[in-house]
């Protein structure tokens, strides 16, 4: 009927559809921002590290994961890597997998950076005092880096939402494929849209709100 075609007569009929979807994606999401920061931050580490292979492995996966186009990693990992290992993976798990390789090599780069950003004296007064090079990495440069890199996590973390709507092309059922899944069946394809669009502005105001939240937090 035309009340089932109107927004709210959408949001009513598939609203059990929308919440699945957003709660997949908010799923996705957090558990990739976690897990991506913490290679990300790994990687970062070792780009800076003293010893030159370990700077060049830094570098090498930075730039392979950078490179490649979120949805032809996902398709490797889901559709390439069981032909090679003989065994299926799950979608949610190729959906994490893909997401910590990119997103995490965007972290990386960034965590590299915020760690060079910090003046070179103050490794020199460390080592100075005694501090051995990872002792002083993990007392001073390391605290200095990650709050220089604070508004480069938070704009990696909306990033992060967003990519995990490229993951409806492995199956994935977040927000995105659910309103293609709802549009294939009522044809309401600009009021799906524009309410899968609210909902997705929603998260990622409430993510900004908090993340705003943790940087003075983290600043003070």
């Amino acid at each position: 009927t035309s009340d089932n075609n109107s927004v709210l007569g959408l949001l009513k009929t598939n609203r059990k559809a929308f919440i699945d979807g957003l709660i997949e994606t908010i799923k996705l999401t957090v558990l990739a921002i976690i897990l991506a920061s913490i290679w990300g931050i790994f990687l970062g580490i070792l780009g800076i590290s003293e010893t030159k292979w370990l700077r060049g492995v830094s570098t090498t996966v930075i730039y392979i994961f950078r490179g490649l186009p979120l949805m032809v990693l996902a398709f490797f990992i889901y559709i390439g890597l069981p032909t090679v290992i003989g065994t299926k993976v799950p979608a949610f798990l190729a959906g994490i997998i893909t997401l910590v390789l990119n997103e995490g090599a965007y972290t990386a780069a960034f965590v590299r950076g915020g760690f060079e950003a910090v003046e070179k004296g103050q490794m020199e007064a460390a080592r100075s005092l005694g501090l051995p090079y990872g002792k002083a990495m993990r007392k001073v440069i390391v605290p200095q880096g990650l709050r220089i890199m604070v508004p480069s996590f938070i704009n990696q973390f909306i990033i992060t939402l967003k990519d995990t709507s490229i993951l409806s092309a492995i199956g994935l059922l977040e927000l995105t494929q659910t309103g293609t899944l709802i549009v294939a069946r009522n044809s309401q394809g600009f009021r799906v849209w524009a309410i899968i669009a609210v909902m997705y502005l929603i998260v990622i105001t409430l993510l900004t709100w908090l993340s705003n939240w943790v940087e003075k937090k983290v600043r003070n």
